[in-house]
């Protein structure tokens, strides 16, 4: 199948196509490490790399500040989200996350939380990643 699927280059360029009505964010367990994966394609895709992500980490921090752990096996348990089949390949991630993040919206607005996007960027955003140079690899000192 990898074969023959388009590369990284290709899905970003057009991901980034369909990027035609902003406000937008990306939404992660862990933003950081989309951030990252986002930013070394940000050639490909421009504007995807200029968005802000809100990071379900810091969401569920701040909302259950007493779990020992926020890893999202831990949500999952703690908010009672069934597991998909095939946990820990990368759909079934999105839609558990997915599902997270609804929750923690949810709760977080009844709560009083958040209501606002700028509420939830305030508390759970992450800036979109930015490497030292254009090619992602410094060539000099100065």
């Amino acid at each position: 199948m990898l074969a023959t699927a388009a590369g990284p280059e290709q899905v970003m360029a057009e991901l980034d196509r369909r990027l035609s009505a902003p406000p937008y964010r990306v939404v992660a367990h862990h933003a950081p490490t989309e951030a990252g994966l986002i930013a070394h394609q940000r050639l490909h895709c421009p504007v995807l790399a200029a968005v802000p992500l809100l990071d379900t980490v810091r969401l569920a921090r701040a909302l259950y500040p007493e779990l020992p752990s926020h890893r999202l096996d831990d949500l999952m348990r703690y908010l009672r989200i069934k597991p998909p089949g095939r946990r820990h390949r990368a759909m079934p991630d999105v839609q558990v996350t997915a599902r997270v993040f609804e929750r923690l919206v949810a709760e977080g607005g009844r709560s009083g939380r958040w209501r606002t996007l700028s509420d939830l960027d305030r508390v759970g955003g992450l800036a979109p990643k930015r490497l030292a140079s254009p090619g992602g690899v410094q060539v000099g000192l100065f």
